[in-house]
């Protein structure tokens, strides 16, 4: 055995060579190493949105049985917290998953979920990969059957996410149907409207048809005020029933 400096384990950790010799200057994939009785677990910490880097997370188990992490503390216990911020991570993005109501919002879940249900996947197969090398750690079956139920869980929240997203924009596409379909009965309508009196105000445009009515006896300027009134009061019969027809504004 030796230390070799500058590399990613701990310089304090005497480990096989080997192990040292497989690592390179970034921790790479998920992986589990096996040699000489000792046992090295390389893991990636739960994956945040637009990383680019994994952080590596080491847990070596010596011959004797004592665990050891290069940033959990020592024990057993340091693998099992490393489980348990997957364990939240995935809590919080449920909670996020429920209160989501805007295809935007599920949008955003996924961005955080894509990695991290990549991650958990690959946590997965070391930790069944290590059991499957190391049958007498039995601490490893609890390791492995809890991340099997985190890559579960992440997997469930994936399609919840996926239907909920589906969901959202095949409401919004119906929506905009039934908007164009209401904007094209309220044109037909209008079209309708326009065609009737269109011949009329022509007509009355070029040839001048100026018929006495005895407006023009009342004084100014309430004839032009009752006309106007008028004018407005059957505009507004219109819009009241071109309303209904209106496109409703979708919701962002």
């Amino acid at each position: 055995m030796s230390e070799l400096p500058n590399r990613l384990l701990p310089a304090t950790w005497d480990v096989p060579k080997t192990f040292r010799d497989r690592l390179g200057k970034t921790v790479g994939r998920q992986r589990m190493m096996f040699a000489d009785g000792h046992l090295l677990l390389v893991l990636h910490a739960p994956p945040e949105r637009d990383q680019e880097e994994r952080i590596g997370r080491f847990f070596w188990r010596k011959p004797d049985g004592t665990w050891s992490s290069n940033n959990l503390g020592s024990g057993l216990g340091s693998l099992l917290k490393h489980l348990d911020e997957y364990d939240r991570y995935l809590d919080r993005l449920e909670e996020q998953e429920q209160q989501a109501s805007r295809a935007r919002d599920f949008f955003e879940i996924n961005d955080h979920l894509a990695p991290l249900l990549r991650a958990s996947s690959n946590l997965h197969a070391v930790l069944h990969d290590a059991r499957k090398h190391c049958p007498d750690i039995r601490e490893l079956i609890d390791a492995r059957d809890r991340a099997y139920g985190i890559e579960r869980a992440a997997e469930l929240l994936a399609v919840g996410c996926k239907n909920g997203l589906d969901y959202q924009m095949a409401r919004q596409a119906e929506e905009q149907a039934e908007a164009g379909h209401r904007m094209a009965v309220a044109s037909h309508r209008l079209n309708q409207i326009v065609a009737f009196f269109l011949p009329l105000a022509t007509l009355s445009g070029l040839f001048g048809v100026n018929l006495r009515s005895g407006l023009e006896d009342v004084p100014a300027p309430y004839a032009f005020l009752g006309v106007t009134m008028i004018a407005l009061l059957i505009g507004g019969f219109f819009s009241l029933m071109l309303r209904g027809n209106e496109a409703p504004k979708s919701k962002q």
